[in-house]
């Protein structure tokens, strides 16, 4: 019998989202990896691993890699099964969706290109799982030339005065691409672990500026003579780092994140300066993928679910959002 014409049931558990098609068992980006079924781990954001091993662990080759920097080594992993597609993202390095059955899981996913990162092609599926981080209409955020051309004439602005600036954005991710857009200011710093990082991104061919690492520049001497750019991780202004940097250097703080585009969540914009750029799809983006996909079921998952869900199907689209104990059956 066709893996198509198979029962099929999607839940959310409480560890994670489980698929069932026939005997098969399908754990999507579980807290603990399961024994009994494949595991799928879409990138590597700590969020996103599981904290056990057991069971097959299915994900691209960069995400074990960099799930091994990162401290949680996989066990029983493979970078393809039969019947299971891999599906570019666009997230981060690495960051895969999953297709199999007709249903396609997003995972965390992006549709802009954004430097070494391409946006996600969206296959057609029955069933969709979609994240929806930024899933209200209030976010949609400015095009990328309009961030790079604001963020580049405010460090204009700030060399200038012979001021430091300290970018900042997740330690993977969002520092590997501001690194590559801002890299060519100079010279060039990286908290040491967005230096970790980079390296990392460098092995697998991502074109990035070297830069030194904050330790060793202090160490040196080399933060005395400004200006100069930094690249660290998105931190608290409270944080002994930034308030090192800050009351020695006299650096500001330039944050890219999706939620600086919010008048109504502040932690977005807790930095001097805020653009909002994101790794993941804004509110029109999130609309076009399903869209695309031509789904005859959504489920939305991480970020406003029941406000994303209920937008669906003031558009004709059923969608609910996928919560632990909501169950359905697909023949």
């Amino acid at each position: 019998m066709s893996l198509f014409l198979l029962p099929r049931k999607v839940r959310m558990t409480k560890n994670g989202i489980l698929c069932e098609v026939g005997e098969k068992r399908v754990y999507l980006d579980p807290k603990n990896s399961d024994a009994s079924g494949i595991n799928f781990v879409s990138h590597a954001h700590s969020d996103h691993l599981p904290s056990k091993n057991g069971g097959i662990i299915l994900s691209s080759i960069e995400t074990n890699e960099i799930s091994n920097l990162r401290g949680f080594k996989m066990k029983n992993h493979v970078e393809s099964l039969d019947d299971f597609s891999l599906v570019d993202s666009g997230h981060i390095l690495g960051a895969k969706g999953l297709w199999f059955d007709d249903i396609f899981y997003t995972g965390d996913i992006c549709t802009r290109n954004r430097g070494f990162l391409k946006g996600a092609k969206i296959p057609t599926c029955k069933t969709l799982i979609t994240e929806c981080t930024f899933g209200l209409s209030e976010f949609v955020f400015p095009k990328l030339d309009e961030i790079l051309k604001q963020a580049n004439e405010l460090i204009s602005e700030l060399y200038a005065k012979g001021i430091p600036v300290i970018l900042m954005g997740y330690q993977l991710g969002k520092a590997q691409t501001i690194t590559q857009f801002f890299g060519h200011w100079g010279p060039l710093y990286l908290h040491d672990s967005v230096k970790d990082m980079n390296s990392l991104h460098q092995k697998f061919g991502v074109s990035l500026n070297d830069g030194i690492g904050h330790t060793e520049a202090e160490k040196n001497g080399l933060l005395e003579k400004k200006p100069w750019i930094m690249v660290a991780p998105m931190l608290s202004g409270k944080n002994k780092f930034v308030q090192d940097m800050k009351s020695k250097y006299g650096a500001v703080t330039v944050g890219f994140s999706g939620w600086a585009q919010s008048t109504k969540f502040s932690f977005g914009r807790r930095t001097d300066y805020s653009f909002p750029m994101s790794d993941h799809c804004d509110y029109n983006e999130l609309i076009e993928i399903v869209s695309k996909s031509e789904a005859d079921q959504v489920y939305t998952i991480h970020g406003f679910v029941d406000e994303f869900a209920e937008d669906l199907r003031k558009r004709g689209i059923n969608a609910q959002p996928l919560l632990e104990n909501s169950l359905d059956d697909f023949t």
